[in-house]
């Protein structure tokens, strides 16, 4: 295999957040599977300098938007591609534009709120020009297949998958640090955001009144920043409920394991989720997860079967019951979550699709 892929992605190597998680994922399972030779990342965002793994390159971040498209462009017209990624759909007309100047195959990802409208006129273009366009879930290719003029077989599901790191283990030694022994512990990890506030952070804050009744040391551990945060802190306080949230900001890999597999519930009634990566992390350390029966997250809990999933009126009783039973025994769960997200799932996936679209 001699094939060469661009990537045009928001961030990968070296950020945060759930998609550059799955560039992540996708760019190194594409080397690891000998799909390709080599990939070069072009990030919007991101640090200046990075390792990566072997075969992929990731140039400097360029933050302006037209100063990273006469990047791109050029690089396109000095070097030699046969694939070019999209990693954002909000980029997907310059990558379209790219791979035309390239001769070469468009890939262009889709997550989730960012393909649920109807896009830009140049961005329904180049899906409608992409060799294969990648959805999280059922969901987003769904609404994609609702306003883009392709044949349904270019469009494919090729859900999150979930690292090595997150496994089933003791997170007591946390729980002492944290203050939290004893304490019935929900956690949420996810961005708080002020322009896109549907992770569920409100609801699950709203909720604590009625579970303090019945659990005075129950205790919401809330891991992430965002410009949100000060609303939420002051709505934890209209409640009444301020001593029982913690907000925790962000922490590196070992500490966030840790958190997952201290709590006792993963919690995360979120409406707009194009899969949700956090809910595979939870249940892949062990602990059970609920979410809202929308979105994405139905495929990330397996229509219910891995953990639960709820209507927004059943909310509150369905977390009241879970948090009324013992903590499930963890490993039969973190080996489910395996068969069906981990790293050998993804690649062969990944492997067939590819497979396929190169006919």
């Amino acid at each position: 295999m001699t094939a060469r892929l661009l990537a045009l992605v928001g961030h990968a190597y070296g950020a945060g957040g759930g998609i550059a998680q799955y560039n992540r994922d996708f760019l190194g399972s594409l080397v690891a599977s000998d799909l390709v030779s080599g990939i070069e990342i072009l990030p919007r965002d991101g640090p200046a300098s990075v390792q990566t793994p072997a075969k992929i390159v990731q140039r400097r971040p360029r933050f302006v938007p037209p100063v990273y498209a006469a990047g791109a462009l050029a690089r396109a017209l000095t070097a030699s591609f046969d694939m070019v990624f999209c990693g954002h759909l909000y980029m997907a007309p310059l990558a379209a534009v790219i791979a035309r100047l390239a001769r070469a195959r468009l890939i262009v990802q889709t997550h989730g709120v960012e393909a649920w409208p109807r896009p830009t006129a140049l961005q329904r273009a180049a899906v409608e020009q992409a060799d294969l366009v990648l959805s999280v879930s059922r969901h987003t290719r769904a609404q994609v297949l609702g306003w883009a003029n392709i044949a349904p077989e270019k469009v494919a599901v090729l859900p999150d998958t979930v690292g090595e790191a997150f496994t089933p283990g003791d997170g007591s030694a946390l729980r002492d640090r944290w203050g939290l022994a004893g304490a019935r512990v929900l956690l949420t990890v996810g961005r708080m955001d002020g322009r896109e506030r549907y992770k569920g952070h409100d609801r699950t804050i709203r909720a604590l009144p009625a579970l303090v009744q019945r659990w005075p040391g129950v205790a919401y551990v809330v891991l992430g920043e965002g410009d949100d945060r000060a609303r939420l802190e002051q709505l934890a306080r209209d409640e009444g409920v301020s001593e029982h949230v913690r907000f925790m900001g962000a922490v590196d890999e070992a500490t966030l394991v840790a958190a997952y597999r201290m709590a006792d519930v993963f919690v995360m009634p979120s409406t707009g989720e194009g899969f949700g990566i956090a809910y595979l992390e939870a249940m892949a350390c062990g602990t059970p997860a609920i979410g809202l029966d929308a979105g994405g997250a139905r495929d990330a809990m397996a229509d219910g079967r891995l953990s639960l999933l709820a209507t927004e009126t059943e909310f509150l009783d369905r977390l009241r019951e879970m948090l009324g039973q013992p903590k499930p025994e963890p490993r039969a769960l973190a080996e489910a979550v395996q068969r069906r997200f981990g790293k050998v799932v993804f690649q062969a996936e990944q492997k067939r699709l590819f497979e396929r679209m190169r006919g």
